[in-house]
């Protein structure tokens, strides 16, 4: 496009190469991207490719994310060739006003790595603002005595554009009395003055008529024209004169509205009338008059509005003093701005990195910071910086931007979130200054591995343990979040057999929780030892490892087993020989025994259960030795039986046997003899078994007896001998009366009794039976059933006939000796 901007154009254009080719080789300077567009471009017009003049890839730009950072935005990026395009609409004239240069700068932030790219854009002036004048038509009042050559202010024209675009010129339309000669203001602005060329006659021509054209500078070139009254006056001979042409004084900005700037002052040589002299404006715009007066009597100019250096510098006022003859004259008033530290300094963050590595290198960008102060000079001129000790700094990178950067090691566990405050100070006096919070959350990475809780572990597992049961637990924690802080647990190593760990042992991989996988046996592993291991979910994962040792406790488990005395061939114990002459204490023999438990369930007593002489021999406690308590009498049996219990200390205790044959001979020669005639041994458990039934036999056989003799003696005593005859249940009788048995002997007499019972009769009947059938006559046991009635019923008259069914039960019972009569 430069091509199209002429002369300016092509050199802004060569300039802007030049930068590009210093910053290629020189990487150190920052120096600004320059470009140079006219003024009201289109939108989407092209500015310059900016991604080629930065020296970034087509291929970057997505990542990069190009993007303009400005308070009005002007320019945009595009995406796919990173070309700088025209967004709004570009007044030069409302953007920098009447300024000679204008410039937009602005800044273009791209990440991954963040950074600034400064880019300055020269707006050129284009003619597109005619002049114009307040007024169409001007009135001026001159006397018929001005002399040739005298002056006169006109108003001059106003145009927005600038440079050759501007007012360059005014023209007046052809008079003989009149022309027109141009002057130029000390801001570079002109203005018309009209000049008496030939005396004037108010009664030849009282009024004259003229147009005064505007010409600016552009291509093609704009006008205007106003029209110009010309009222000859009568004669007024001294004009006012002030007493200086320019007047100049300097102002603080924000003065006081009515505050008195300065007072001009005009003189006339006249009197009366003539010499009254007023005051007025001229040649100034509407906003001039509105932010200063001027009293028409006095000349004292004073503050209409609030004047601010930021929004304009200076400014030239032309002042007109006119007597009461007409007569005028000026001067001008140069009012300089005085600036005042009255704007704080503005922060921007263009971007902000909200979350941050905690593994961020030194240097990294976080934010880019841009600052702002609408005052100039020393008031304008920033310091920023970070309030407090944070392990960040601020690094300028222009004029009025900056970068934040990291400046130490960042660990989340300890800090997970900076509350940082930027301050942005100007250099005025006083000093003003403004801040920005900035809150940074820092990302958590996985830099921290797994710790346990101990150093290491030991637990204590009794044997005989359920399957399955949970014997420990381990825990460990991570300060990191998320997948980087979750750990899992498992088994590394052990001192078992690979293959044999799974069946020993597992860990839940969640909780940390050791299982027993099989009963421990005491016996054959006493402890045995596994590492663990702790490990995160980061990428890559960390771990820590810990040593669980597992000492499987004691039960009692194991009774004693007896080593010594051992059994025979054909099971029978053996026999151990014993001096006849031993003496007290002589050690005879030892029981040894072993038992396959530890610690006190393995502490073996030794106690005696069975010993043919119980005095004869003592047995040893913790020892097991058997040695002779005293020496053998003569009426103790040269063959001895020991029978001794060894017992554990476990609760509840176990214990075995053991029997000891002892032999009092002085050779086995001697011995022989005695063991060939010995009994085969017998089980002492079946002997103590055969003494308790028959115990519980002769027990049982007297309770009967004594049962049976007391129902006897009391149903003697209820009942009469007379009211008993013989009876038997098949119905047999004996017709005679009760005999003594033929073998009768004093002493224990059997007796038989037979009850008869009538099922519809309230009363039984007794009947005595003969003690034996075997030993009666035979003629005496058979009788009928009715012989046995008709007996029955001459001894008891109150018989009835309804006693006819009758149910026989006998009953046997051993009396006492007694003699019959």
């Amino acid at each position: 496009m430069g091509s199209r901007w002429g002369p300016q154009g092509r050199a802004g254009r060569r300039r802007m190469s030049f930068l590009l080719l210093l910053s290629l080789f020189c990487p150190a300077l920052s120096e600004p991207i320059r470009y140079t567009i006219p003024e009201e471009l289109a939108r989407g017009s092209l500015v310059g490719n900016l991604a080629k003049d930065l020296g970034l890839a087509v291929r970057d730009l997505p990542t990069r994310n190009l993007r303009v950072s400005a308070e009005k935005k002007f320019f945009t990026v595009s995406t796919e060739n990173g070309d700088l395009l025209v967004s709004g609409r570009i007044d030069r004239e409302q953007i920098c006003g009447k300024k000679s240069t204008c410039v937009l700068e602005f800044e273009m932030v791209a990440e991954k790595p963040l950074n600034f790219f400064h880019v300055m854009v020269v707006i050129q002036d284009v003619n597109d603002n005619p002049p114009t004048f307040s007024r169409n038509i001007t009135e001026l009042e001159i006397s018929e005595l001005a002399l040739t050559g005298a002056t006169f202010a006109l108003e001059s024209a106003q145009d927005s554009d600038v440079g050759v675009n501007s007012l360059q010129q005014y023209y007046l339309s052809p008079d003989p009395h009149f022309s027109l000669i141009q002057k130029e203001n000390l801001d570079g602005s002109r203005y018309p003055e009209l000049v008496v060329k030939a005396p004037l006659d108010r009664e030849e021509q009282s009024c004259h008529h003229l147009v005064l054209t505007a010409v600016d500078g552009g291509e093609p070139a704009r006008s205007c024209t106003t029209q110009i009254r010309v009222v000859v006056a009568d004669a007024n001979d001294n004009p006012p004169v002030f007493t200086q042409d320019m007047y100049r004084v300097s102002v603080r900005e924000n003065l006081p509205v009515g505050s008195s700037v300065l007072r001009v002052m005009a003189t006339d040589l006249d009197e009366g009338v003539n010499a009254e002299i007023t005051y007025a404006f001229i040649n100034i715009g509407k906003a001039v008059r509105q932010l200063f007066r001027l009293d028409s009597k006095t000349g004292e100019l004073t503050t209409g509005g609030g004047l601010d250096f930021e929004e304009r510098e200076s400014y030239t006022i032309g002042v007109e003093a006119k007597d009461g003859g007409r007569h005028t004259a000026h001067c001008k008033i140069q009012i300089d701005i005085l600036d005042e530290n009255d704007n704080a300094p503005e922060i921007t963050l263009d971007s902000e990195s909200k979350h941050i590595q905690e593994d961020a290198e030194l240097g990294t960008v976080v934010a880019l910071i841009k600052t702002h102060d609408l005052d100039s000079g020393f008031n304008g001129e920033i310091l920023c910086q970070l309030n407090g000790n944070f392990p960040f700094k601020i690094v300028q990178d222009t004029k009025n931007t900056y970068k934040l950067v990291t400046d130490g090691a960042l660990d989340r566990e300890q800090t997970p979130e900076y509350n940082v405050t930027i301050t942005a100070t100007d250099r005025g006096k006083p000093p003003l200054s403004s801040s920005r919070r900035v809150i940074l959350n820092v990302a958590d990475v996985n830099d921290n591995a797994p710790v346990f809780h101990q150093a290491s572990y030991m637990v204590l597992v009794a044997e005989n343990n359920p399957p399955g049961a949970s014997i420990a637990q381990v825990r460990a924690s991570d300060p990191d979040l998320g997948s980087n802080g979750h750990v899992s647990y498992s088994v590394v190593t052990s001192d078992l057999e690979p293959r044999a760990l799974s069946s020993y042992v597992s860990v839940s991989s969640q909780s940390g929780v050791v299982f027993a996988q099989r009963a421990f046996d005491h016996e054959q592993l006493r402890a045995f030892e596994l590492t663990l291991q702790a490990r995160d979910q980061g990428s890559p994962a960390l771990s820590a490892n810990v040593s669980l040792r597992v000492l499987v406790g004691d039960r009692n488990d194991n009774a004693p087993r007896v080593l010594y005395p051992a059994l025979g061939p054909d099971g029978s114990a053996l026999f151990d020989t014993v001096p006849r002459a031993a003496q007290p204490g002589y050690l005879v023999t030892k029981v040894v025994a072993v038992d396959a438990d530890s610690g006190h369930n393995a502490w073996l007593s030794y106690h005696v259960l069975q010993a043919s002489e119980p005095g004869l021999f003592s047995l040893g406690l913790r020892t097991g030795e058997v040695r002779t308590a005293r020496a053998l009498g003569d009426r103790d049996s040269v063959r001895q039986r020991l029978l001794v219990a060894v017992r554990d200390g476990g609760q509840p205790p176990l214990s075995a046997t053991a029997t000891l044959l002892l032999v009092f001979a002085d050779s086995l020669q001697e011995a022989l003899p005695d063991l060939s005639d010995r009994p085969a041994p017998s089980d002492p458990q079946a002997e103590l078994q055969f003494y308790l039934v028959v115990a519980l036999a002769l027990i049982s056989v007297l309770f009967l007896l004594a049962v049976i003799l007391a129902v006897a003696l009391s149903l003697r005593r209820s009942c009469g001998n007379n009211s008993w005859s013989c009876f038997h249940t098949g119905g047999i009788c004996s017709k005679t009366g009760p005999a003594v048995l033929p073998n009768y002997c004093e002493g224990t007499l059997p007796y038989s009794y037979n009850l008869c019972a009538a099922s519809h009769s309230s009363k039984t009947e007794f009947k005595f039976l003969n003690v034996n059938p075997a030993h009666a006559p035979t003629q005496d046991l058979l009788c009928n059933e009715a012989s046995w009635f008709e007996s029955n019923s001459s001894d008891n008259p109150k018989m009835t006939s309804d006693s006819v069914n009758l149910q026989p039960v006998s009953y046997f019972k051993t009396l006492c000796s007694h003699k019959y009569n």
